[in-house]
């Protein structure tokens, strides 16, 4: 390793920035320009750091991206779904790295129709996306949106399936999202403010008018709102959603009258979450009115949606979260959550029957997956665990004969799930909450300190890390490590109250518990400061943020992708893309008391001098949820404050965004970087 290479040293220009009598100086607030040839220059300076430092890594890396890949099945393809009339099929050839999306009309054995082969339209891209297909109801159609930059502005066009030519129709700078009424001429979309980037209007377009004269349907003028657009299940209602993080709002109107007026379903009432699904003459509503914090299901007849006339269907349980349903003409479906796992139950209409699927694992992830049609007793769902590849199933909910439609292969003949263990372990926090691990590790791993063990987070929005099984996680298992997920508060794994316990002014209880979580694998002697590595990406970048912060000798490596670091600066600029809508998560920074309780964890405003661990950050130039300039500006104040020789990198994507790279195998390239530094940093060289 080349340590006596010069790392890149960014320019000092000092910014004061002032706000309620402080005055936060930083030094690289000219970072924020995309345009300046000389943050350009910076990144690429980063760039050829990292390469130049981890050049003697380049074959391990190659090594490892062929060995992952040779696990995949490359000519795969999905579970064919049947919706009106026909077959869906999404499959992978040999060699290629993009979709291929085809149905078959009525039957499997009948010929396939490409809708699109992915490959030809990404060719001249450095990145491709595809997205927000619809097909009309007559089937003639399909709406697709294409993203060739990765900053996820798309523009939206029309094909016709019987002569197979993109019409002349074309809708730019828009979210991608589309749907057809049921007049097969009339497509909703929508589209985000050009600043911002936030979802806030929705527009109407008929089929071949010129996109000019298209007619705005909801303007959402409150910025800490999203705008959505979809399509009930029974396919009589189009509903435009509109929701911030506390709060919830939708309009209807019958798909076959697209011209008619939306009408508001229930008018927003800060703080009242609710979702809805049509069946029959009723929508079923999961909420959380009425205090309901892990949420109920009520219903209401089609033509009185006000909350007054709502019936409870499910009470509210303070043991049980209810996340999901899915709605059959004979049965009811549940998604729970309870004691930090998924269950599926299944009630009959009639009340005769009312059951949970069973599950075996000791942590696992189960959900239901494509269910488009009421009249059916088959529920599809999903099964996977640490250990455990994904299958997708097909259960009869009256007979209850389980049907696996198709695991996921892991090529190459050395996988064998026996050959692990599985462990969900709880770490007491310091206000005495418990806080669960799953863990996976080769079996005959002994606890004596010196395992290398890389444990991921996120911990915000109330999204739940469930335990999944990933076929890349074995290049690590196979060499010695132990992986982890530590479910620290800010997701919803044991419940809302879980969620509300690590958002605004509780934030610090995510840090915390993942800290807590650290020093739990390090005291039951699964690792040791010396062999511990921390992972996170996005929200889970601040985490690993604040973690490096607060208690660095812990660790001796962390990865950040994409990091949500430089929390002050973003949240108090309302021209950010998303920031108006954190304020329900974050608080908004506007007001004092929110102020000082962010700026004090901030890890961009927090780095000082001391000893960090070895570090890795990616970022995407194109990023629209985490501007490049948070993780570049926070690698410059590291490289000015950190104590040691340990390893920084800031590695740049010069041609993606938030979610790193497109193509189905270019991901593991941006994988295999990250597993060639840790596997590095334990010289692990095959």
């Amino acid at each position: 390793m080349t340590k006596d290479l010069q790392f890149p040293i960014a320019k000092l220009n000092p910014t004061n920035l002032k706000k309620f009598g402080t005055t936060r100086v930083d030094n690289y607030f000219w970072l924020n320009d995309r345009e300046n040839p000389e943050v350009i220059a910076y990144l690429n300076q980063e760039n050829d750091y990292y390469n130049t430092m981890t050049a003697h890594t380049k074959d391990f890396q190659h090594s490892l991206f062929e060995e992952m890949k040779a696990r995949i099945k490359e000519d795969d393809s999905s579970v064919p779904y049947f919706y009106n009339g026909y077959f869906y099929i999404t499959r992978f050839e040999t060699g290629k790295g993009y979709p291929i999306y085809a149905r078959k009309k009525g039957s499997l054995t009948a010929a396939e129709e490409i809708l699109f082969d992915c490959n030809k339209m990404a060719e001249g891209h450095a990145y491709f996306k595809l997205g927000g297909l619809s097909v009309s109801e007559n089937n003639k159609f399909i709406s697709f949106a294409m993203d060739t930059v990765g900053r996820r502005i798309y523009t939206v066009q029309i094909k016709d399936l019987e002569t197979d030519q993109i019409l002349p129709d074309k809708i730019e700078n828009v979210t991608g999202s589309s749907l057809w009424a049921n007049d097969n001429s009339t497509i909703f979309y929508t589209k985000q403010d050009t600043v911002t980037l936030r979802s806030d209007k929705v527009f109407k377009h008929k089929l071949n008018t010129d996109v000019v004269d298209d007619i705005l349907v909801f303007d959402e003028t409150d910025d800490t709102f999203d705008v959505s657009i979809g399509k009930e299940k029974s396919r009589k209602y189009i509903v435009i959603a509109s929701g911030s993080t506390l709060t919830n709002e939708f309009r209807i109107v019958n798909a076959d009258t697209p011209d008619a007026e939306f009408k508001i379903f229930q008018k927003r009432i800060r703080g009242l979450e609710y979702s809805i699904s049509h069946f029959e003459d009723h929508f079923y509503i999961l909420t959380n009115k009425d205090k309901a914090t892990n949420f109920k299901l009520m219903k209401t007849p089609e033509n009185a949606t006000e909350k007054k006339h709502w019936k409870e269907v499910i009470m509210h349980r303070e043991d049980v979260l209810l996340e999901e349903i899915e709605i059959f003409k004979n049965f009811l479906v549940l998604e729970e959550r309870s004691n930090g796992l998924n269950r599926i139950r299944i009630q009959s209409w009639d009340g005769s029957t009312d059951y949970y699927l069973p599950f075996d694992s000791e942590t696992y992830s189960a959900y239901s997956t494509t269910n488009l049609d009421f009249d059916t007793d088959v529920l599809r769902y999903s099964y996977q665990s640490l250990a455990t590849p994904a299958s997708i199933i097909d259960f009869n909910m009256k007979t209850k004969v389980k049907t696996v439609l198709k695991e996921q292969q892991v090529l190459g003949g050395k996988f064998d799930k026996e050959n692990y263990v599985e462990e969900r372990v709880w770490a007491t926090a310091e206000d005495g909450v418990k806080v669960s691990i799953s863990m996976i590790y080769r079996k005959g791993l002994k606890k004596d300190s010196s395992n290398p063990l890389l444990m991921y987070a996120y911990g915000s929005y109330g999204v739940t890390m469930d335990a999944y099984f990933s076929s890349t996680r074995l290049s690590l298992l196979d060499r010695g490590f132990v992986y982890a997920i530590a479910h620290v508060r800010g997701g919803e794994d044991l419940g809302r109250d879980w969620y509300e316990d690590g958002k605004l002014l509780k934030k610090k209880n995510t840090f915390s518990d993942y800290i807590t979580c650290s020093k739990y694998v390090i005291n039951q002697q699964y690792t040791s400061p010396e062999h511990l590595y921390a992972e996170g990406g996005s929200a889970g970048g601040l985490l690993m943020g604040v973690v490096a912060n607060w208690a660095p000798e812990l660790y001796n490596g962390m990865i950040a992708q994409v990091p949500f670091v430089d929390v002050m600066t973003t949240m108090l600029d309302d021209t950010i893309p998303l920031t108006t809508g954190e304020y329900d998560e974050w608080g908004n920074p506007n007001k004092k008391e929110y102020f000082e309780y962010m700026l004090s964890y901030s890890p961009y405003d927090n780095v000082k001098k001391q000893d960090y661990p070895n570090m890795y950050v990616s970022t995407g130039l194109h990023d629209s949820q985490v501007q490049y300039w948070e993780p570049a500006k926070w690698v410059a104040r590291l490289r000015q404050n950190k104590t040691t020789e340990k390893l920084l990198f800031l590695d740049t994507n010069m041609d993606a965004g938030h979610g790193g790279a497109s193509g189905r195998f270019e991901a593991l390239k941006e994988l295999a970087k990250e597993f060639s530094f840790l596997l590095d940093l334990e010289k692990i060289k095959i």
